[in-house]
Protein backbone atom coordinates (compact mmCIF):
# COMPACT_ATOMS: atom_id res chain seq x y z
CA UNK A 1 0.00 0.00 0.00
CA UNK A 2 1.18 3.26 -0.56
CA UNK A 3 1.56 5.59 1.86
CA UNK A 4 0.71 9.30 2.05
CA UNK A 5 4.37 10.22 2.40
CA UNK A 6 5.42 8.25 -1.13
CA UNK A 7 2.46 9.82 -3.02
CA UNK A 8 3.43 13.04 -2.15
CA UNK A 9 7.18 12.57 -2.92
CA UNK A 10 6.12 11.03 -6.25
CA UNK A 11 3.48 14.12 -7.15
CA UNK A 12 6.73 16.16 -6.28
CA UNK A 13 9.15 14.56 -8.31
CA UNK A 14 6.36 14.99 -11.34
CA UNK A 15 6.29 18.21 -10.58
CA UNK A 16 9.51 19.33 -10.15
CA UNK A 17 11.02 17.20 -12.83
CA UNK A 18 9.08 19.01 -15.59
CA UNK A 19 9.56 22.30 -13.88
CA UNK A 20 13.09 21.58 -14.94
CA UNK A 21 12.42 20.08 -18.22
CA UNK A 22 10.59 22.63 -19.43
CA UNK A 23 13.67 25.16 -19.39
CA UNK A 24 14.84 26.32 -22.74
CA UNK A 25 18.22 25.69 -24.55
CA UNK A 26 19.09 29.23 -23.96
CA UNK A 27 18.63 29.14 -19.87
CA UNK A 28 20.25 25.62 -19.58
CA UNK A 29 23.11 27.27 -21.46
CA UNK A 30 23.77 29.81 -19.31
CA UNK A 31 23.03 27.66 -15.94
CA UNK A 32 25.82 25.47 -17.23
CA UNK A 33 27.85 28.60 -17.77
CA UNK A 34 27.06 30.15 -14.11
CA UNK A 35 27.40 26.80 -12.59
CA UNK A 36 30.48 26.11 -14.12
CA UNK A 37 31.93 29.30 -12.39
CA UNK A 38 30.52 28.35 -9.07
CA UNK A 39 31.84 25.49 -8.97
CA UNK A 40 35.45 26.45 -10.01
CA UNK A 41 35.58 29.17 -7.11
CA UNK A 42 34.11 26.42 -4.78
CA UNK A 43 37.10 23.93 -5.80
CA UNK A 44 39.83 26.59 -5.41
CA UNK A 45 38.63 27.96 -2.32
CA UNK A 46 38.83 24.21 -0.67
CA UNK A 47 41.66 23.26 -2.75
CA UNK A 48 39.75 20.54 -4.20
CA UNK A 49 42.05 17.46 -6.01
CA UNK A 50 39.46 14.74 -6.53
CA UNK A 51 35.39 15.06 -7.04
CA UNK A 52 32.35 12.50 -8.07
CA UNK A 53 29.84 14.67 -10.32
CA UNK A 54 27.45 12.98 -13.09
CA UNK A 55 26.60 13.59 -16.87
CA UNK A 56 23.17 15.14 -17.02
CA UNK A 57 20.29 13.93 -17.59
CA UNK A 58 16.54 14.67 -17.78
CA UNK A 59 16.95 18.51 -17.37
CA UNK A 60 19.58 18.30 -14.75
CA UNK A 61 22.14 20.93 -14.75
CA UNK A 62 24.93 20.61 -17.62
CA UNK A 63 28.08 19.86 -16.35
CA UNK A 64 30.43 19.46 -18.96
CA UNK A 65 31.50 23.01 -18.68
CA UNK A 66 32.78 22.73 -15.14
CA UNK A 67 34.40 18.39 -16.31
CA UNK A 68 36.46 20.31 -18.65
CA UNK A 69 37.91 22.73 -15.99
CA UNK A 70 38.58 20.19 -14.02
CA UNK A 71 40.29 18.43 -16.34
CA UNK A 72 42.65 21.58 -17.55
CA UNK A 73 43.35 22.42 -14.10
CA UNK A 74 44.41 18.97 -12.91
CA UNK A 75 41.34 17.98 -10.81
CA UNK A 76 40.40 14.29 -11.24
CA UNK A 77 36.80 13.31 -12.48
CA UNK A 78 34.93 10.47 -11.53
CA UNK A 79 31.48 9.52 -12.87
CA UNK A 80 28.81 7.12 -11.22
CA UNK A 81 28.43 3.72 -12.66
CA UNK A 82 25.82 1.55 -11.64
CA UNK A 83 27.32 -1.48 -9.72
CA UNK A 84 26.64 -4.82 -11.83
CA UNK A 85 25.97 -6.76 -8.61
CA UNK A 86 24.90 -4.88 -6.12
CA UNK A 87 21.83 -3.68 -6.25
CA UNK A 88 21.12 0.24 -5.97
CA UNK A 89 24.75 0.97 -5.49
CA UNK A 90 27.13 3.23 -7.42
CA UNK A 91 30.72 2.69 -8.01
CA UNK A 92 32.26 5.70 -9.27
CA UNK A 93 35.27 5.75 -11.78
CA UNK A 94 38.10 8.12 -13.03
CA UNK A 95 36.56 10.12 -16.00
CA UNK A 96 38.70 11.30 -18.64
CA UNK A 97 38.80 12.39 -22.33
CA UNK A 98 40.29 9.18 -23.94
CA UNK A 99 37.68 7.19 -21.45
CA UNK A 100 35.60 4.27 -22.79
CA UNK A 101 31.80 4.86 -22.23
CA UNK A 102 28.63 3.10 -22.52
CA UNK A 103 25.15 3.68 -21.92
CA UNK A 104 23.45 2.33 -18.57
CA UNK A 105 19.86 0.57 -18.31
CA UNK A 106 18.97 4.34 -17.94
CA UNK A 107 20.01 5.62 -21.09
CA UNK A 108 23.32 7.77 -19.22
CA UNK A 109 26.68 7.63 -20.44
CA UNK A 110 28.87 5.74 -17.89
CA UNK A 111 32.56 4.51 -18.48
CA UNK A 112 32.99 1.31 -19.22
CA UNK A 113 33.56 -0.76 -16.02
CA UNK A 114 37.22 -0.90 -15.08
CA UNK A 115 38.62 -2.05 -11.70
CA UNK A 116 41.68 0.20 -12.03
CA UNK A 117 39.93 3.19 -12.34
CA UNK A 118 37.46 2.82 -9.04
CA UNK A 119 38.07 4.94 -6.10
CA UNK A 120 35.96 4.47 -3.09
CA UNK A 121 34.05 7.66 -2.38
CA UNK A 122 35.19 8.13 1.11
CA UNK A 123 39.23 9.15 -0.75
CA UNK A 124 37.38 11.91 -3.11
CA UNK A 125 37.26 15.56 -1.50
CA UNK A 126 33.94 16.09 -2.78
CA UNK A 127 30.50 14.74 -3.85
CA UNK A 128 28.58 16.47 -6.10
CA UNK A 129 24.72 14.78 -6.51
CA UNK A 130 22.37 15.39 -8.97
CA UNK A 131 18.99 16.14 -7.11
CA UNK A 132 15.02 16.68 -8.36
CA UNK A 133 14.02 18.93 -5.50
CA UNK A 134 15.43 20.43 -2.05
CA UNK A 135 14.74 22.65 0.54
CA UNK A 136 16.83 24.85 3.01
CA UNK A 137 17.64 21.81 5.23
CA UNK A 138 19.54 20.15 2.61
CA UNK A 139 16.37 17.70 1.95
CA UNK A 140 16.41 15.68 -1.03
CA UNK A 141 14.67 13.83 -3.67
CA UNK A 142 16.14 11.84 -6.51
CA UNK A 143 14.76 9.98 -9.49
CA UNK A 144 13.59 7.13 -6.78
CA UNK A 145 16.28 4.41 -7.18
CA UNK A 146 17.98 5.51 -3.70
CA UNK A 147 22.21 5.02 -5.36
CA UNK A 148 23.13 8.46 -4.08
CA UNK A 149 21.50 7.77 -0.61
CA UNK A 150 23.10 4.66 -0.20
CA UNK A 151 26.43 6.24 -1.20
CA UNK A 152 25.56 9.54 1.29
CA UNK A 153 24.96 7.05 4.34
CA UNK A 154 28.26 5.33 3.97
CA UNK A 155 30.06 8.84 3.95
CA UNK A 156 27.97 10.25 7.22
CA UNK A 157 30.81 10.66 9.08
CA UNK A 158 33.50 10.92 6.77
CA UNK A 159 35.30 14.54 5.64
CA UNK A 160 33.94 14.11 1.85
CA UNK A 161 32.28 17.01 1.06
CA UNK A 162 29.16 16.04 0.15
CA UNK A 163 26.75 18.72 -2.45
CA UNK A 164 23.66 19.06 -4.33
CA UNK A 165 23.65 20.41 -7.59
CA UNK A 166 20.13 22.04 -8.81
CA UNK A 167 18.78 24.65 -10.79
CA UNK A 168 16.91 27.32 -8.48
CA UNK A 169 13.57 26.54 -9.93
CA UNK A 170 14.10 22.86 -8.35
CA UNK A 171 13.78 24.19 -4.74
CA UNK A 172 10.16 23.92 -2.66
CA UNK A 173 9.02 24.93 0.56
CA UNK A 174 9.81 21.38 2.31
CA UNK A 175 10.73 17.91 0.92
CA UNK A 176 8.65 14.81 2.74
CA UNK A 177 11.96 13.23 4.10
CA UNK A 178 12.19 9.23 4.55
CA UNK A 179 14.38 7.77 7.58
CA UNK A 180 16.91 6.76 4.50
CA UNK A 181 17.04 10.25 3.17
CA UNK A 182 20.41 11.83 3.58
CA UNK A 183 20.46 15.21 3.83
CA UNK A 184 23.28 17.45 2.43
CA UNK A 185 24.81 20.44 3.94
CA UNK A 186 25.34 22.83 0.92
CA UNK A 187 22.83 22.68 -2.38
CA UNK A 188 25.01 24.61 -5.07
CA UNK A 189 22.87 26.29 -8.08
CA UNK A 190 23.46 28.78 -10.78
CA UNK A 191 22.52 31.65 -8.96
CA UNK A 192 23.45 30.54 -5.14
CA UNK A 193 25.67 28.77 -2.78
CA UNK A 194 22.94 27.67 -0.30
CA UNK A 195 24.30 26.75 3.40
CA UNK A 196 21.63 24.19 4.52
CA UNK A 197 20.69 24.74 7.91
CA UNK A 198 20.60 22.18 10.92
CA UNK A 199 17.42 19.86 11.25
Amino acid sequence: MTSKNSSSRHQLRQTIRQRRKSLTIEQQNLAEEQLANQLSAFCLTHSIKSLAIYLSNDGELQTNHFIEWCWSNGIAVYLPVIHPFNKHHLLFLNYTRSTPMKKNRFAISEPRLNVQSVIAPSQLDALFTPLVAFDICGNRIGMGGGFYDRTLAHLNHSPVKKIGLAHDCQQVEQVPIESWDMPLSKIITPTRVIECHEI
